[in-house]
């Protein structure tokens, strides 16, 4: 399953230094989800967040720890993720809701989301190894949650080539709201523009992977 990590909200800043902390952190992701990892020095990025070189050795040691910072710090955990939809007790429609508000509440947070989502191309495209680490201990544990709940409600005990297909089909629906963004708002603006119009993404992303569970369930029973 090819996704991105939810982000998660800015924290709110603390007088004891933590500020300054983030004001670093957001200021390493703009300048790294531009310019990448390689070109954009630690001069720059405390210029940027109104401090100093010292800060940065303080909270994150180097460049590389305030990278690996950026790249971890601003997004959800796995965990936190899976407990919207990984639940035994829950219903397919609760699980798939769950699931996707994973993907549609980051895209509230306008900019934060889409430096995040540049920064994570980026790192595709120059890798430092964060993208690796990412997939092992970032995405495989959530496209395995959802293959569990998939085998649940298709009704096999482990999953085989389908199941992991349907997996990614699932997977695909919310991941497209992110990396294909620009596109749906040149084609169709009104989708994305406004919260509520994101929430209405909602019931349409549960029907239509419900829809898809249901065909695997009749595709498997010969209907």
């Amino acid at each position: 399953m090819t996704e991105i990590n939810p982000v998660r909200a800015p924290r709110a800043a603390r007088p004891d230094g933590e500020a300054s902390r983030e004001r670093l952190l957001h200021a390493a992701l703009n300048l790294f989800a531009h310019q990448g990892f390689a070109k954009t020095s630690t001069r720059e990025i405390a210029e940027a967040a109104g401090t100093n070189l010292a800060a940065i050795k303080y909270y994150f040691g180097d460049k590389a720890g305030l990278y690996r910072a950026v790249f971890f710090d601003l997004q959800s955990k796995p965990d936190e993720e899976i407990r919207r939809y990984g639940n035994e007790a829950m219903g397919l429609r609760d699980a798939l809701r769950g699931f996707y508000l994973g993907f549609l509440e980051p895209l509230k947070q306008g900019e934060l989301t889409t430096l995040c989502m540049k920064l994570h191309m980026r790192e595709m495209l120059e890798p430092t190894g964060l993208w690796a680490e990412e997939i092992d201990q970032g995405i495989r544990p959530m496209h395995e949650a959802l293959v569990k709940v998939l085998c649940r409600h298709v009704g096999v005990d482990s999953p085989d080539d389908e199941i992991q297909r349907l997996a990614v089909c699932v997977s695909a629906l919310g991941v497209h709201l992110h990396v294909g963004r620009d596109v749906t708002d040149a084609l169709a603006p009104a989708l994305n523009g406004s919260p509520d119009a994101l929430d209405r993404w909602l019931d349409t992303l549960v029907m239509y992977a419900e829809a898809m569970v249901a065909a695997e369930v009749q595709r498997r029973s010969g209907g």
